[in-house]
């Protein structure tokens, strides 16, 4: 296990750093398996220090945590709890996955672009239909079911999450829908 701990423009010591993973070390032990890495970085906001953690499980999953609080201490046990939570909530989920899977999850490349939002007035006819990027990044697809699909989106705290379905290789979309349920978009049944 990989632990990366670190803070944007803030000091974090050595007794932090060792909580951080005696905590995490424990969680993993009880509800995760075989995590690969951790991620946790510690951040100022106004008064408030936040605690953003993401762990990549061996299955090829990923969980995500972010919680803030005055204290440093406190905002990392929010994360934690968060956390715990989340892989509490998928125990079985995840160790089901994990059995059935012989084969880390598949991830392919694609490109994600940020694009310039539009000042134009609402109503007013854009002069064209073309938008500057902003920025360019890299995204990886999963190969999944849609079981775990929607498993993923959750553990990442994610409104939305493009994959690759394992069923028949085409491209699918999980989505928080507004009434709280859960949406899927799959092309390739159109009927």
């Amino acid at each position: 296990m990989r632990y990366q701990i670190s803070g944007k423009q803030i000091d974090i010591g050595e007794a932090l750093q060792t909580h951080v993973q005696t905590e995490l070390g424990e969680i993993f032990a009880k509800y995760a398996g075989r995590p690969t890495d951790a991620y946790v970085v510690f951040s100022k906001s106004g008064h408030e220090f936040v605690c953003e953690t993401v762990v990549h499980l061996s299955t090829g999953l990923t969980a995500q945590s972010k919680a803030h609080a005055t204290e440093i201490y406190a905002a990392f046990g929010g994360s934690s709890e968060k956390m715990e939570k989340q892989l509490r909530r998928y125990k079985r989920r995840l160790k089901d996955h994990h059995r059935d899977r012989s084969q880390p999850v598949e991830l392919s490349d694609a490109g994600s672009y940020i694009l310039a939002s539009s000042d134009e007035s609402e109503g007013a006819e854009p002069e064209s239909v073309t938008s500057m990027i902003v920025a360019e990044m890299e995204a990886k697809i999963p190969s999944l079911s849609v079981g775990e699909a929607v498993m993923q989106m959750e553990l990442a705290n994610a409104s939305v999450l493009v994959f690759r379905n394992e069923g028949h290789g085409g491209v699918n979309v999980v989505y928080r829908r507004d009434d709280g349920n859960i949406g899927w978009v799959d092309p390739r049944n159109t009927g």
